[in-house]
């Protein structure tokens, strides 16, 4: 007989995983209910079963199940008519419709309205269960582009370089103008180049070139050069067959042809071993990619942004960088301006990133003292605008509502201010900032002639000229 109440089992020899999914069976008949749970609470679900529509309804909210099992002929309503309830609420569970002989129209209607799939009566356990398996791997597949995709959509509205000096307003200018460029079927897009310090957002950058072009709705692969395993890189970037290497146990594309027709940014490329770069270079010149272990070759249309922090010619002179990979690379070369030299923008910065922390974690927005605002100002910054954000939010934390003081910045102690005075000296420096220091003073002193500033400093005129592009400095008048 139909019983009224909610039917909970579990085997005992079966305990439930801590991740178990959770099905709810809306079945009227008691015997094959019955049959269901226990072979599938067996195989580690967990299970609740509801006899009549009223019982499910309710079962829906309290129970929140991964799958519904859903007989079309109840004792009180029609199956169907739930599981148009069901289609109408985008967060529903995917529903499996069992059916009885002759029932294929119900069943085709169940399938318009949304059902994930059908079995007919009598079922097979065996199946019943495979289908689960289906059905489930499928909806946690489509979880997961939807949330890759709210996460790239939020990602995306928050891609933005901020901040309004003459130096990142000319590098935001020349980001959009690259993003138009993205070449055709017979033509790659350009090559671009992205160098600058430390914490400058060279990142940023890179993903706003993506957006801001119509390679925007195409992927986006952020490949970080230093923290690829060194005896996995190649397979990583590359791609792989299965039984290629021990622990290949399937086919796996690679980053760069995970990028399609995307952008492909290599981040820190100068950490990127001599082999790795004659092949990447292969890659970019020929746009065809082969996977490790295989003798096909798979086209590759994506473009490729490189970022580094590195002095490139100068590890070109010591024999740690292709030359050739480095002139591929620098067909057009961006420039991220360090934040000492976007004064400016540090006191908005500041606000910027007061008011996300605060909202973060749920905190009143602190205002900033005028000393701690000149503090920021004076600072030097060798970390650049990452450093300012991480030194804003331990701030706000501390500061607990209060406005921020000089002594809630937390900032080092001997490091010198931006803008130093003649008298400096270099002692309590970092290495950028005695660099930044001695070429600044040094083409001062030869008033601008780059060729007599790199005898002077021992280095050759094209590592003095990328080390003022580096730094900045592009009003050195040349010679």
């Amino acid at each position: 007989m139909q019983t009224k109440e909610l039917m909970h089992e579990a085997t005992a020899d079966a305990p439930l995983p801590a991740s178990a999914s959770r099905l709810l069976l809306i079945e009227d008949e008691a015997l094959f209910a019955r049959a269901v749970v226990k072979r599938l609470s067996s195989a580690g679900y967990e299970c609740e079963h509801a006899p009549t529509l009223t019982q499910a309804r309710a079962a829906l909210g309290s129970f929140s199940p991964d799958v519904v099992l859903l007989d079309l002929r109840l004792p009180d309503g029609r199956g169907i008519d739930l599981l148009a309830e069901l289609a109408r609420d985008a967060r529903s569970s995917p529903v499996i419709v069992l059916t009885a002989y002759g029932e294929v129209e119900d069943a085709v209607r169940a399938m318009k309205l949304g059902a994930a799939d059908y079995l007919k009566k009598p079922v097979d356990l065996e199946e019943l269960q495979l289908v689960i398996e289906k059905v489930l791997r499928t909806a946690g597949l489509r979880q997961k582009v939807d949330y890759s995709r709210s996460r790239e959509s939020h990602h995306a509205e928050s891609v933005q370089l901020l901040g309004d000096s003459l130096s990142l307003r000319a590098a935001r200018t020349q980001i959009l103008s690259l993003a138009t460029l993205t070449g055709n079927g017979a033509v790659p897009p350009p090559t671009v180049l992205i160098i600058g310090e430390t914490g400058t957002g060279k990142d940023v950058a890179a993903r706003l070139l993506h957006k801001a072009g119509p390679l925007a709705e195409r992927p986006f692969v952020q490949v970080d050069c230093a923290s690829l395993p060194r005896e996995l890189i190649e397979a990583e970037l590359f791609g792989h067959e299965k039984g290629a290497y021990t622990g290949a146990q399937g086919a796996r594309a690679g980053l760069l042809e995970a990028a399609e027709n995307g952008t492909v940014f290599l981040d820190e490329i100068g950490e990127l071993p001599l082999d790795m770069q004659a092949k990447l270079l292969n890659v970019i010149e020929r746009r065809v990619v082969r996977r490790v272990g295989s003798t096909r070759e798979r086209p590759i249309e994506a473009r490729f942004v490189a970022g580094t922090n590195r002095d490139l010619p100068a590890m070109i002179a010591a024999g740690q960088f292709r030359a050739d990979l480095y002139y591929r690379l620098n067909v057009v070369t961006l420039t991220m301006p360090p934040l000492r030299e976007r004064d400016s923008d540090i006191s908005m910065l500041a606000r910027h990133f007061a008011a996300h922390t605060a909202r973060r974690y749920a905190l009143v927005e602190p205002l900033f003292e005028g000393a701690a605002l000149g503090a920021l100002q004076r600072y030097h910054w060798p970390g650049n605008v990452r450093e300012l954000k991480h030194m804003i939010e331990r701030a706000v934390l501390l500061c607990q509502g209060r406005d921020i003081r000089p002594d809630d910045l937390g900032l080092p102690s001997g490091v010198p201010a931006a803008h130093a005075e003649q008298g400096v000296t270099i002692t309590g420096m970092t290495l950028d900032e005695a660099e930044y220091w001695l070429i600044e003073r040094t083409l001062d002193k030869v008033r601008g002639n780059v060729s007599e500033a790199a005898r002077r400093l021992g280095v050759s005129r094209m590592t003095l000229r990328y080390r003022i592009e580096k730094h900045g400095l592009r009003n050195a008048l040349d010679d």
